[in-house]
């Protein structure tokens, strides 16, 4: 076998390769077939987000990532990594990172998203004075997949909308010969035709039985300017208190009949579940709940989705903007990285509660522990006696437990002096005996 070439790639989509596309030119079409036979424009999809479900659903997914808190951890310990991470943390604050990410995870529902960077100097260094994610529509990709800029005079082929400049991300799409990608649009274009559809032929269906149609009847020799009056005053029966006929014409008011059950609302409603399933995974954020336990359940499925997105912005983010801009002004620090906190925040009820448990095995937290888990603001209680001291001498006019204990002089009903001598013992044995002579000490005082 001989050795591969590196970096070399074999079935590439530019100069016609790719057989599953047809030749048209130096921009490529999105292999979208829903948006082919319909003039292949996003214009067709944001009709499909002019829905109020949809709406509703795709906000509460992009509401759920925003509304976390975000950070940038540094690459490494050394102080320029330390310092890359804080200024770039100070950059994303000017431009607003919750908006910018509100705005890029438009591309999970349209394919791709497009974002500009827009430059200013920042004292020493290059920093960001905008990111403005940009109208998808106005872009497309050539035969290598670089990003192009459609402009009037060059609507063909496009303009290079190259890095650092620009940064784009696509998701969605089951390979990746489609730079389009395949978003959440195409699966709900036929739930919200069909509501639409539907909610048309309610309208008529509520129509027809609110005001009953209007028949006019004329003679077999009525002229082209009879039938037109006769049509008028049909007409005129939906809104006019009164008409006038001519001699010999006939109106009669034709009333709907039906049988069975006409329910538009089902069809409506298993319409916006199949919506809140595409976009959301399930149907209890957005609709009714069955019970508590159902419903933590389906909050677990929108919660893997807004985590996916999360991790889709962050990392192509990283890879792109961060990377620049690290080697624009920290060249010798590692890259930062830029996340969201999609964790839940840790039960310290719970925590605690497994702590004291852990302690009567016979370990105790430090202080760098508890100032980690629990927050700043604790120190060590100097009224409790501190574990593993050696033993301490009898204050002056204190009879000495164990020296009562050995003498007899203990009273056999004095708990007290049943408790010091267990705590003495408990100070000077090694640590290994510490959990045994508290459970001594347990017995003791339950006795």
């Amino acid at each position: 076998m001989a050795t591969p070439e590196l970096g070399r790639e074999i079935a590439t989509t530019g100069n016609g390769r790719d057989i599953t596309r047809g030749w048209v030119g130096s921009l490529l079409r999105t292999s979208d077939r829903l948006l082919q036979r319909r003039g292949g424009s996003l214009e067709l999809y944001e009709q499909v987000a002019s829905d109020a479900q949809v709406q509703a659903t795709f906000a509460q997914r992009r509401l759920a990532l925003t509304s976390r808190e975000w950070s940038v951890e540094p690459g490494d310990t050394r102080r320029q990594s330390k310092a890359a991470a804080d200024w770039l943390r100070e950059q994303l604050q000017h431009v607003g990172w919750d908006r910018v990410t509100d705005r890029m995870l438009w591309g999970t529902f349209y394919g791709y998203a497009v974002a500009e960077l827009v430059y200013a100097r920042d004292g020493q260094y290059v920093g960001l004075d905008a990111i403005k994610v940009r109208n998808r529509r106005r872009f497309a990709f050539d035969d290598q997949h670089q990003l192009r800029l459609l402009t009037p005079s060059h609507l063909a082929e496009g303009e290079p909308a190259e890095p650092p400049y620009f940064w784009w991300l696509a998701t969605g799409a089951d390979h990746d010969d489609e730079p389009y990608g395949l978003g959440l649009a195409h699966w709900l274009y036929w739930p919200v035709l069909f509501k639409r559809e539907g909610m048309r032929f309610w309208l008529t269906f509520l129509e027809k039985f609110g005001a009953p149609t209007a028949v006019g009847k004329y003679g077999p020799n009525a002229t082209q300017d009879e039938r037109r009056k006769l049509l008028e005053a049909t007409e005129a029966i939906q809104s006019d208190a009164g008409v006038i006929l001519p001699e010999g014409m006939v109106i009669e008011l034709l009333e709907a009949a039906r049988s069975g059950s006409v329910d538009y609302t089902a069809l409506q409603s298993a319409m916006d579940a199949t919506i809140a399933k595409v976009v959301l995974g399930q149907t209890m954020t957005s609709e009714d709940g069955a019970s508590l336990s159902q419903a933590k359940v389906h909050m677990e499925v929108r919660g893997d989705l807004v985590k996916a997105d999360a991790d889709l912005i962050s990392e192509s983010f990283n890879r792109g903007p961060v990377a620049w801009l690290m080697a624009l002004n920290f060249p010798a620090a590692a890259l930062p990285k830029v996340w969201r906190q999609m964790e839940e925040p840790e039960d310290l009820l719970a925590r605690s509660e497994r702590d004291t448990k852990v302690r009567g095995l016979g370990f105790k937290p430090t202080a760098a522990y508890i100032q980690e888990t629990y927050g700043e603001g604790w120190e060590a209680d100097a009224a409790r006696p501190v574990e593993n001291d050696p033993v301490e001498a009898a204050r002056p006019g204190e009879v000495d437990p164990a020296a009562a204990f050995a003498s007899g002089n203990a009273s056999d009903d004095d708990p007290s002096t049943v408790n010091q001598l267990a705590t003495t013992l408990a100070r000077a044995a090694a640590p290994g005996w510490e959990a045994v002579l508290d459970h001594v000490q347990h017995q003791v005082d339950n006795a």
